[in-house]
């Protein structure tokens, strides 16, 4: 159980990085065509994680 959470955690962040570094490379123009501002990105990225 302990390891299966733990795991889990890291998955989580592994996916909340790769979301941030994903968005981060966009465009301003690009972001603005998904409706999406910069400093938004680490929310967003946290929601997606979860």
């Amino acid at each position: 159980m302990f390891v299966s959470l733990i795991l889990s955690k890291v998955r989580a962040y592994l996916r909340y990085r790769e979301t941030v570094s994903e968005l981060s490379r966009l465009s301003d123009r690009e972001l603005d065509d998904l409706g999406i501002s910069r400093y938004e990105i680490p929310g967003i990225a946290r929601t997606h994680a979860a």
